[in-house]
């Protein structure tokens, strides 16, 4: 039975929400719990999983919906109390935080006159109308935020590139900007390679692989996934790498992004063509065969951060960096078990693995269906992250609950043999992603032993030493449940394959001249050359857990406690904005 309570003018951040969600739903007696804003968004995602009653109707997006099914009533107050208390520990810990707390965008500023970058991550239905207040106040910013409209991130981008301004994202999960990890970031050591990419694990996977290499980030910028898209045309990668050009202390600079549209891709290495220094590049999925001039193309993650620390230290560039670095370990399976299963929380390294594994296992043409990047012939990579499985619920990064699932079903089917996972660490991630599987791997080679078979885990952590979470702890952690661990997604997939009785090969790249005439001066901005000369100073608009760890390394920060304005009422809002 479903019982709702409508918490009038109770704003919360949807994080808090999900995670307060999952705490709910693991409580006796209760089937299911959903708890979001009461957004015409959120009230779609309460009927689409059957939670939807009638009293959440007149619900505004200022105003908390708390769904119950339980057949207890008795059960309904000891949630509620539990609520409570959980969201004023939040607040106890919240007044402890070491940063001013505004609730106005004239008292952030003023608070911190000297801002030069806003952090968006409200709802994505707001998220365009504060990123123009941003921009209107001379801020670059950076927008966490999804579910913002192509049509209004090519307005926003314009109106950025017209003031000198970058807009990084939306739906932008990462960035490093002079050491300070942004929203889901690595902490990385600084150096002299700068990235930018319109892919967010992308970002992470290359900086961590940087950083474990030797080498160092200057910055990496994140442009959002629609960014070399035929739409936007690359507006916001067209002006980070220029600004990269201009920034003395990056010597190398990377260029990351899934398959752009080909017009955008030609315009981004006619740029790349012109600039002074070398770049490496990958169109993930894409299979060069050759470098031009001092643009060198990569085919894997793991390969782009291989050139690029080589190029940072004055190396001689290898014609193939993609070998299998160690033998891959003997298997002994069940005639029947002859599929890998790829379940990622990551969407850049989920589709880099269907790329190896259909080239590998000849499967032909990927998909992009239901969050699978790849279903053939028994074998499936899926990316957990899909809009599919996070409606209502956070990102498997942060909560291991969806893929705990997905890793139940893999080892129930007979066919399985290997399962492919990635743990990816940093701020935002999860406090503990190995631990938190242990248990259902455990259980599921426990449960293969009994039936006479073995069961393969082979993961990929993505992380460094420094992030919150410890690179080698999460690794020794797996490795102690005989999850078989690799450096990078790329060696992970291919030890998969290897242990199938499959040997990928890539060709030698040869090196050709360059295709372009001569270097050019790109023009670049006096602001995007000051962001990239220094710490940030950031207004923080949505998710408070997003300042710690700016000022943990060096960034200024104030927090804009945000609400949505006449308490979400759509009508009211619109007529507000027109008379200011």
């Amino acid at each position: 039975m479903l019982h709702s309570i409508i918490k009038e003018n109770s704003y919360q951040d949807s994080v808090n929400l999900m995670l307060l969600t999952n705490k709910i739903s693991t409580m006796d007696g209760v089937k299911q719990a959903s708890i979001m804003m009461g957004t015409p968004a959120n009230k779609e995602i309460f009927q689409n999983t059957g939670m939807f009653t009638d009293e959440l109707e007149k619900a505004g997006p200022n105003d908390m919906c708390i769904v119950i099914d339980t057949d207890d009533e008795d059960k309904v107050a000891q949630v509620l109390t539990t609520i409570e208390e959980e969201l004023k520990n939040q607040a106890i810990s919240s007044s402890k935080q070491e940063f001013e707390s505004v609730r106005t965008w004239d008292k952030a500023m003023q608070a911190l006159p000297n801002a030069n970058l806003a952090l968006i991550s409200v709802p994505g239905q707001y998220a365009a109308e504060e990123a123009e207040k941003a921009l209107d106040r001379g801020l670059h910013a950076f927008i966490f935020s999804d579910n913002v409209t192509i049509e209004d991130e090519l307005r926003l981008k314009q109106k950025a590139h017209e003031k000198g301004l970058l807009v990084m994202g939306p739906d932008c999960g990462t960035g490093i900007l002079s050491g300070v990890p942004v929203a889901f970031a690595n902490v990385v050591k600084e150096g002299n390679i700068g990235v930018v990419g319109a892919s967010g694990t992308g970002i992470q996977e290359v900086t961590t692989l940087i950083d474990r290499l030797g080498g160092g980030v200057s910055h990496a910028i994140g442009t959002g996934g629609r960014d070399l898209s035929e739409t936007i045309g690359a507006i916001t990668m067209l002006d980070a790498i220029a600004g990269l050009e201009k920034h003395q202390a990056t010597e190398v600079i990377v260029v990351i992004s899934k398959p752009p549209a080909k017009e955008v891709r030609n315009q981004v290495v006619q740029l790349l063509q012109r600039i002074s220094k070398p770049v490496v590049a990958i169109f993930v999925g894409e299979e060069p065969e050759a470098h031009e001039g001092s643009v060198y193309y990569a085919h894997t993650l793991e390969e782009t951060a291989m050139i690029a620390v080589d190029l940072s230290k004055g190396k001689e560039i290898k014609a193939n960096y993609n070998m299998l670095s160690t033998e891959a370990p003997k298997v002994e399976l069940k005639p029947e078990q002859t599929a890998i299963k790829g379940l990622y929380s990551g969407g850049t390294l989920a589709y880099e693995t269907a790329i190896l594994m259909s080239k590998g296992l000849e499967l032909g043409q990927l998909i992009h269906e239901d969050g699978y990047m790849l279903k053939a012939k028994g074998h499936e990579v899926i990316d957990l992250g899909d809009d599919k499985y996070t409606q209502g619920k956070p990102h498997p990064m942060i909560d291991p609950e969806t893929r705990i699932h997905y890793i139940e079903q893999a080892a129930l089917d007979e066919s399985t043999a290997i399962i492919l996972l990635d743990v990816v660490l940093g701020y935002g991630a999860h406090d503990d992603m190995a631990s938190a599987l242990l248990p259902v791997i455990e259980k599921a080679q426990r449960n293969a032993r009994e039936k006479g078979k073995n069961l393969y885990f082979v993961a990929t952590v993505c992380g460094t030493e420094k992030d919150p979470q410890d690179y080698h702890e999460q690794k020794q952690k797996l490795e102690q449940a005989g999850v078989i661990v690799k450096e990078s997604n790329n060696q992970a997939v291919r030890t998969a394959l290897a242990m199938m009785g499959i040997q990928l090969k890539d060709k030698e790249k040869s090196l050709v001249a360059s295709k372009q005439n001569e270097q050019e001066d790109n023009k670049v901005s006096e602001s995007i050359v000051k962001l990239l000369s220094g710490k940030p100073v950031v207004i923080n608009v949505g998710l408070k857990k997003f300042v710690n760890a700016v000022t943990s390394y060096g960034g200024s920060a104030v927090h804009f406690d945000w609400r949505p304005v006449a308490g979400g009422n759509e009508r009211m809002r619109k007529i507000l904005s027109l008379l200011k």
